[in-house]
This record gives C-alpha cells, structure tokens and sequence, in this order.
C-alpha cells in the first residue's frame, strides 16, 4: 500500500482524497493544515487516522511515500521545494508556483530527486478529451488548421465575490488566466499535441474594487445576507482574450471569463482539421462532436466499444453510464499512482499525466501573456 500525505484540506484537498480512495492500493493516513485544530477536525470528519499542523511534521511521519500540496497558490513553491527536500514523490495543485524562475527551478529540484512529479491539470483526463487526442494522433482530423475555445466561470460576478485568489500576493499576477486559462492551455495542448510559442492579449477587471466579506469569503459559495463588508482594491483580471500561435504554424484564440452568469464551469474547445473538426464541452463532458464537410455530422459518446482503441480504458464503464469530473480526477490519480507503484520516473513529453514540466511550460504562457497584455503586444513564450 501506497501511504500519502495531503496539505490543505479547502475545497480541493478532499476531491484529492477522495479520487486516491478509489484506486485501492493508495491510503490517505495524514492530512496537514492550520491550525492543527482544522486538520484534526478535517481528518476525523474524513476519516483519515493522522493530522498535522505544519508541513515538516507531516514530513517526517513514517513510512510516507507520496504527498499532495493542496494549499492556496503563494504557497505552492515553498512546500514543493520541502517535499522534493524530503525524497517524496508529489502531486501538486496548479499552478506550480508563482514564477517562472520558480518553476524552472522545481522542475531541476524534481529531476535531481529522481521522484515522481504531478501537477493537477484534470481536463486532459476526461475519456472524450483522450479521444480527440488520439485522433489527432492518429491523423484522423488532417492537417492542423486552427484551434479555438473558453473557459467560462461565473463565481466572481458579483461585487461582493471575494476570495483569496483576488490578492495578487496570495494568488498571482494574474488570476482568470492563471486559475482556468492554464487548465485551457494544458488541455489544447495536449489534444493537439503542439506547443503555444506566441501570445497576444487583452485583459480586464470589470471590478476594480471588490466588496469583501468580514467573516471570511469561501469559494464557489453564495452571498450572506447578514454579511458586512469591506472595500478592497482589485489589481488581477476577471476576464481575457488571447490570440495564439502554435509550433506547427496553426493559430487560434480563446477567453477566460469569471464574470460569465449562468456559466458555472464551462471550458470548451474546438479544433479544426483538413479532414475533420472536432468540439467538447466539459460541462457535457460525454460527448465529442466531429464535423465533416461531406458527411453526416457526429456525436460521439463515452463507450469504450466505440472509442480508438489506445484510449478506450479511460472509460470505465458501458456506454450510457454518466461518467464526469470526479472519474477524470480518478483517471489522473490512477496514472500518477501507477507510475509510483512501479518506479517509472516522469519523461517530458511523454507521460500520461501532467508533469512538473507540463506545470513550468504553462507558467511560461501564462508569463507571456501578462508581458503581451502589459506591452500590448506579440510576446513569445520561453520554456
């Protein structure tokens, strides 16, 4: 049995738990928070035997193999580096760190380490997404033309929307791009198997000041009508739009939006090809539309008898039965565990789950796209 360790038990660190449960040859035994007090109570509410107060404790509990950083993102690199330090293997939340110098610097520390790295780009773990993938693999939509798409959210419309993710210093520079754009980058990418080498973008905050809650605002949770308030300054996008350009010389664009009503988690993408075009919609995650000039139209379903056959396994069940973003977080932790359980170092470029090298190249678009909106013009992306 695989043993782990998961910091920060908000709103992400129990999906973690949960998909590890469901592998059966993975235990969760200690949960790190502050202070102590939350992770206790997290853990006797989740059932898990250990809680820990501070990331060396949890560290140093014996016979630990593996350990996710579920923290919120200024966190992020200092508790990588301690685990890497440590000789664990690690899964952490996106984004990997702040900066680029600290991406870079992870992937190095990673290598040296000689452990198992992940990083939580989900969306590519979706059976249909694997599809469009494969197909593109295998030639079946031609030749690249162009690539477009969302990510629509609507959990920040509202002025007295307010979270951690807003402060620059806690969350980023940037905070729409980062928090979701990153997760559409990863996954166009990984569909069309290119890289984004150019960007150019526009982006915009539609509340320059937010009202924020006294009593502490959570995450994808509506309005107290009892709640007071405070104004604070808002200096990270709401939304954006970004022009790209791909290595194999195809083009395409997509936009971010928190502020989108009715829009609860709404990434999608289309990819045109020479022979065919294919579209998926993450919040009708079973269906991959492909397009044809001189054919029928189809929508292709999650059965696995009728999936390529090199990405059919990742639908567990028959057709018809409704498999969605919990499956695709198992699918993810399936593939990272299974690479701990037997040995297999990350290869770049050639792995079945999103990498610290995956993480540092993201971070690198989500650079140039800042730099471009700032200087409002082409910027390249260094890896």
């Amino acid at each position: 049995m695989i043993n782990v360790g998961i910091v920060g038990t908000g709103f992400i660190g129990p999906a973690h738990l949960e998909a590890i449960r469901r592998l059966g040859f993975a235990e969760v035994v200690a949960l790190c928070d502050t202070p102590l007090a939350a992770a206790q109570d997290k853990a006797a509410q989740l059932g898990v035997p250990y809680a820990y107060g501070d990331i060396d404790a949890l560290l140093a509990h014996p016979g630990l193999d593996v350990v996710h950083n579920c923290t919120p993102n200024h966190l992020h690199a200092e508790i990588n580096r301690k685990i890497l330090r440590a000789g664990k293997h690690v899964f952490s939340e996106k984004p990997l760190c702040m900066t680029v110098l600290e991406a870079r610097e992870l992937v190095a520390m990673a290598e040296l380490a000689g452990v198992v790295h992940g990083v939580s780009f989900v969306y590519r773990q979706f059976a249909m997404v694997q599809q469009a993938a494969s197909m593109q693999r295998h030639g079946q939509l031609g030749r690249l033309f162009s690539a477009h798409g969302s990510y629509l959210q609507d959990w920040m419309l509202l002025e007295t929307d307010y979270n951690w993710r807003v402060d620059a210093a806690l969350g980023g520079s940037s905070r729409a791009v980062a928090d979701i754009g990153s997760h559409w980058c990863d996954t166009l990418q990984f569909v069309t198997g290119g890289r984004i080498t150019e960007v150019m973008a526009d982006l915009s905050t539609v509340w320059p000041t937010r009202k924020a809650g006294l009593r502490g605002n959570s995450t994808f949770t509506a309005t107290q009508e009892d709640a007071r308030y405070e104004d604070r300054p808002v200096s990270t996008e709401d939304m954006g739009f970004v022009l790209f350009r791909l290595n194999d010389g195809s083009k395409g664009c997509f936009n971010v939006s928190q502020v989108s009503a009715g829009r609860k988690n709404r990434l999608s993408f289309e990819i045109d090809g020479s022979d065919a075009s294919v579209a998926w919609d993450q919040e009708t995650p079973q269906q991959l539309w492909i397009g044809h000039r001189e054919a029928a139209n189809q929508l292709l379903s999650d059965d696995p008898a009728l999936m390529n056959a090199d990405v059919a396994h990742r639908a567990h069940f028959p057709g018809g039965h409704i498999e969605g973003w919990p499956d695709a977080f198992k699918n993810m932790m399936l593939q990272f565990y299974a690479a701990v359980r037997d040995g297999r170092t990350p290869v770049r470029g050639n792995s079945a789950f999103a990498t610290f090298h995956d993480g540092a190249n993201v971070m690198c678009i989500i650079d140039a796209i800042v730099q471009s909106h700032c200087q409002q013009r082409w910027v390249k992306v260094v890896d």
